[in-house]
Formats: C-alpha cells, structure tokens, sequence
C-alpha cells in the first residue's frame, strides 16, 4: 500500500491529523522522535545531535566537521529501509527525505494563516498572542532552514514540495482526513514494480551517503537501478584525484552496478571541498576571538591549512551567543576587546561549558593576569605576536586533554 508523507507547521492539528490518519488507516506512525532515537542508537551517535541536524541550523563548524551531513545520511538509511514495509505514515521533518521520485507516496502538507495559529498557540500554551507569534516565528524559521537544505526552497509551504497542501484554518481535522483518505485510494498511488524500485535506488544512495560521510566526504548522491551519480558542488585542487578515491569507496557496496562522477551546480561557486579527517590529532571546532578582524581572519586560514577547523567571532558578547548553540572544543580568546572583555568571556565559560578548553592569545598580558588566567581554567596563555607551531602545540595539547576526558567518562 501506499505511504504518506505529513509535513506541518505549528499550531496547525498536525499531531492529531496524524494520529488520526493512522487510526483509520492502520498505517505505522514514524515521528521525528522514534525516526532519530532508532537513528542514535544503529549509528552510536548521540540523539541530539541527530535532533539538531535535522531540526536547527548547521553549526559554524559544520563546513569542517560534515556533521549535519553524518547524522542525516545515517537517518536517511532508516528511512530507507523502513521503506521496505507498506503501511506507514512519516511524521515531521523526516518524511521530507523521502524521495519525491517514489510514485506511492503520499506528501502532505497541513498550514495555516498565522492570526489562525497564532491564536491556537496562545490558548494551548496559555501564552500572550504576542508571544505566542514569536515563537511561531521562530519554529517557522527552521522550517525554511529545512526545505531549503533539502530542495533550494526558502517557502516550506510551497505547492511545489508536496502533493496536497491543506489549510487548516478552513478545513476540520476530520475533513483533513477525509480528504488525504480520499486521494490515498487513488490508482497512481498503488505500489508497482517500477516504484519499489525507486524505493531500491533510494535506500541504495542512502547507504552511499552514509558511506562516503562517514569517510569525511560530502556529495550529493543519486542511484537509478543500480548505478550511483556522485555531483561534487565545491572546488577541489585535483578533481580527478577525489573522483578516484570516492568511486573507490563506493564501487564496492553491495548493489552499485557502475558509479559516475560529475560536477555539480554548485561547483563554480567560491568555497573549497574538504574532506574532513577524523584521523588527524587535531581540533576540529575552534573558535577564534578576536576584535582585530584581519588578524583573526589570516590566524583562520592558516589554521585551515593544518586541517584545524576554526570559526571567528569578533568580539566576547558574540562567542558567548555562539557558545549558547555549539560549544567549540578549543576557544582561542583575545584578552582586550570592546563590550564584554576576555577575562569575563573566560570566566564564564569555564563555569558554563567547562569541557570547552580556552587558549588566552593576548598582546596586553602581563605575569599577574596570566596567572590569573590559568587560576580561571585557561589551559594555556600566549602572547601575540604567536609562532603558529606554538599555537598548534597549544591546541594539540587541548585536544589531547579533551580525548582523556572523554575516555576516562565513557569508562565510567
């Protein structure tokens, strides 16, 4: 039988159209929820970062650590072979993986006006209007981050993206049912050998996606009967090389018949490919904090080229934000800087995200605050104008007591 796709925004009866479609239908409901905690536990990773990858924006880091790209390549193979099943009704974010090229699903889309939503999220929350427009907004915003990772679409309620879209302003929950119900009998939604097919190639380019993430790279991949198309969309110095090793790694999973490799439409653009290492004994996420702009820039790029991923921020009131939604492993921190100052950045990390391992790099320091430093938890203290060897020592000395740490919390 057919599958159903249902996407909606808040405040919209989505959870209720949902438990009631697989009520009347018997269909197995699958939300985000169950989707990333089978994720977390087949692939060892830890539930919120697949939460995270899948529902709230990438993190700076992310252009050198492919996280996002990890978690979800590991979600998009339980998907796929859920896919295997009839019966099944995708809830949330998820089910906008499926793909669209799969003719017996179903994708529905429940919305909403939002004076309409807005005064439902007032009365469920027992919040303020006002407030509750607020949060629509934001909960709104991940949604446009979503689609428009998936498809290039900033409208998350596009015509486009979905087969039915509903307005729940309009129509009763029954009515909704009623109506998906109604368009689920239809004969260009029964299973047929040519759409489990599309399920094969979906389940196969999920298993190539997590292959070559998990090996550090990040291509869009696709599979028709057996052979894959890999499209790199950043630059790479030597393009033939990456397309050896990446048919290498690929060629032999069970079920690919041929690779390609070609170039893909975002290759033109300004950003290099990178391939992340996850063998160098190094920091992937370091934040650079810095009010000297071109300073921190250069110390960036060149740390980029040790394989160091590094972020900068140009001032301590904006790493103490980012710090809100990603903690760096290694934080680089100048000392003078306008608003909040090094000191009180220092301070208030170490007693907010003690894991975070900070290198003072200073061109105003003295005996008295560097001890002082170190007497607040910096692991080292340096002076500018810094010997980079020196610089990566530091950092490789962080990175080493990081490691140690987290062993000695996965013995206990």
């Amino acid at each position: 039988m057919s599958v159903i796709v249902l996407f909606s925004g808040s405040f919209c009866h989505g959870d209720e159209v949902g438990r009631v479609l697989s009520e009347k239908t018997g269909y197995e409901l699958l939300d985000d929820q169950t989707l990333i905690r089978d994720t977390a536990r087949r692939f060892n990773i830890d539930e919120g970062k697949v939460a995270k990858a899948l529902m709230g924006k990438a993190s700076i880091f992310n252009k050198f650590t492919h996280e996002k790209e990890r978690c979800l390549a590991g979600l998009k193979v339980v998907l796929g072979d859920a896919l295997q099943k009839d019966n099944l009704l995708f809830y949330g974010y998820s089910g906008l993986m499926v793909g669209g090229d799969i003719p017996h699903v179903l994708r529905v889309c429940l919305i909403a006006d939002l004076k309409y939503r807005a005064a439902l999220g007032a009365k469920e929350e027992s919040v303020l209007e006002k407030e509750a427009v607020r949060r629509l907004h934001k909960e709104d915003e991940n949604r446009v981050l979503w689609v428009e990772y998936l498809f290039n679409c900033r409208d998350p309620w596009s015509p486009d993206l979905y087969d039915m879209v509903i307005p729940m302003d309009k129509i009763p929950v029954d009515g909704a049912v009623e109506l998906v119900l109604f368009n689920l009998a239809k004969d260009v939604l029964k299973v047929t050998p040519a759409s489990k097919q599309a399920v094969e190639d979906f389940r196969l380019a999920a298993q190539v996606d997590l292959k070559l993430a998990q090996a550090g790279h990040n291509v869009s991949v696709s599979a028709r009967e057996g052979r894959v198309t890999l499209a790199i969309n950043k630059q790479v110095l030597m393009l033939s090389s990456l397309e050896e090793e990446l048919r290498r790694l690929v060629q032999p999973i069970p079920g690919v018949q041929g690779v390609e490799t070609k170039v893909g439409p975002g290759y033109y653009q300004t950003d290099i490919y990178r391939r992340f290492d996850f063998d160098v004994p190094l920091p992937s996420k370091v934040l650079l904090v810095d009010d000297e702009r071109e300073f921190a820039q250069t110390l960036s790029e060149r740390l980029q080229m040790r394989e160091m991923g590094s972020a900068v921020v140009y001032g301590g009131e904006e790493a103490l934000s980012v710090l809100e939604e990603e903690e760096p492993e290694v934080m680089v921190l100048d000392l003078k800087m306008p608003g909040v100052d090094g000191l009180e950045v220092l301070r208030r990390v170490k007693k907010e995200h003690p894991n975070v391992e900070v290198i003072i790099l200073t061109g105003h320091g003295s005996d008295e605050v560097q001890k002082e430093c170190m007497e607040m938890g910096a692991c080292a203290y340096l002076e500018k104008p810094v010997n980079i060897d020196k610089l990566t020592q530091s950092m490789q000395d962080a990175y080493r007591k990081i490691k140690e740490r987290k062993a000695g919390q996965d013995k206990d």
